[in-house]
C-alpha cells in the first residue's frame, strides 16, 4: 500500500508538473521565453514546453490593434480652437522588443499618439486641417513610426475621425460659403449675358447682310405663335421702316391740306 501511495503521489506530481510546463501559443501570437529573468528565445505558435517556476512565457498578439485617440483641444496656427479625435492602427512586429523595451506598449502608444496629434495639427491652419487631412494623417503616422519602431511596434494607419468647430466659426464658414456661391452665380450669369450679347450681335450682322433672313425669322415666329391655335393675327413689320412710312404719310397729308387752307382764307377776305 505504501508503494502504491507513493506511486500515486508521484503520478500526481508529474501530471501537475506537466500541466504547468505546457503552453499553447496561438497562430496570431508569439511567446517570449524568460528563464531566470533573462530572454532566451522567442517561441513560435503551437505547443511549447517550459520549466515550471524557472521559466516564464508571456504571449504577444501580432494582430492589428485599433486604438481610438480621444478628442484633443487644439489651437491651430491661425489661432482657432478645435476639438479633433482620431484613430490609430498598429501591430507588433518584434515581440521581444515590445515586452523588454517598454512596460506597457499600448498605454505608451495612446499617450504619444495624443501628443503627436496636437503637435501636427497645431502646425496647420484651420483650412488646411479641413482640406489636407490625408497629408496630416501621413505626417502623424511618420512621426509615430520613428518612436514606436524602437518598441517593436509599427503604426500602419492614422486617420482623423472627427473635427469639432466652435459655433461662431461654423456660422462664419456658412456665411463665407454662401457668399462664395453667390459670387459664382453672378459670374456665371454675367458670362451667360456676355455670350448671349455676342450671339445676338452675330445674328444682327447676319440679318443685315442677308435681309431675307429677317423675313424667315418672322415666319418662324408666326409658326411658333400658331402652335397653340390662338386667334391672334400678327403682321410683322420692321419697326423703323413702319415709323418712317407713317411719318411720310403724315407729311404728305399736311402738305396736301395746306393749299386748301390758303384758298379758304382768301375767299373769306374777298367776301
Amino acid at each position: 500500500m505504501n508503494i502504491l501511495g507513493v506511486a500515486i503521489v508521484v503520478l500526481v506530481v508529474v501530471l501537475i508538473g506537466l500541466a504547468l510546463s505546457i503552453r499553447v501559443v496561438t497562430q496570431y501570437e508569439k511567446g517570449v521565453l524568460f528563464r531566470l529573468g533573462r530572454v532566451i528565445a522567442v517561441r513560435e505558435p503551437g505547443l511549447n514546453f517550459i520549466i515550471p517556476v524557472v521559466d516564464r512565457l508571456p504571449r504577444v498578439s501580432l494582430r492589428i490593434i485599433t486604438m481610438p485617440i480621444q478628442s484633443q483641444g487644439i489651437i491651430t496656427r491661425d489661432n482657432v480652437s478645435v476639438d479633433i479625435s482620431a484613430v490609430a492602427y498598429f501591430r507588433v512586429v518584434d515581440a521581444q522588443k515590445s515586452v523588454v523595451a517598454i512596460e506597457n506598449v499600448y498605454a505608451a502608444i495612446d499617450q504619444i499618439a495624443q501628443t503627436t496629434l496636437r503637435k501636427v495639427v497645431g502646425q496647420h491652419t484651420l483650412d488646411q486641417a479641413l482640406a489636407e487631412t490625408d497629408s496630416i494623417n501621413v505626417d502623424i503616422r511618420r512621426i509615430l513610426d520613428v518612436t514606436t519602431l524602437e518598441w517593436g511596434v509599427e503604426v500602419t494607419l492614422v486617420e482623423l475621425k472627427d473635427i469639432q468647430l466652435p459655433e461662431s466659426m461654423k456660422r462664419a464658414m456658412a456665411r463665407q460659403a454662401e457668399a462664395e456661391r453667390e459670387k459664382r452665380a453672378k459670374i456665371i450669369a454675367a458670362e451667360g449675358e456676355s455670350m448671349a450679347a455676342a450671339a445676338l450681335g452675330d445674328a444682327s450682322d447676319t440679318m443685315m447682310a442677308h435681309p431675307l433672313a429677317l423675313q424667315l425669322r418672322n415666319l418662324q415666329t408666326l409658326i411658333e405663335l400658331g402652335v397653340d391655335k390662338n386667334t391672334t393675327i400678327v403682321f410683322p413689320a420692321p419697326l423703323m421702316s413702319a415709323i418712317g412710312e407713317i411719318s411720310g404719310f403724315l407729311a404728305r397729308e399736311t402738305a396736301s391740306a395746306a393749299p386748301y387752307a390758303t384758298n379758304s382764307s382768301e375767299v373769306g377776305k374777298h367776301s
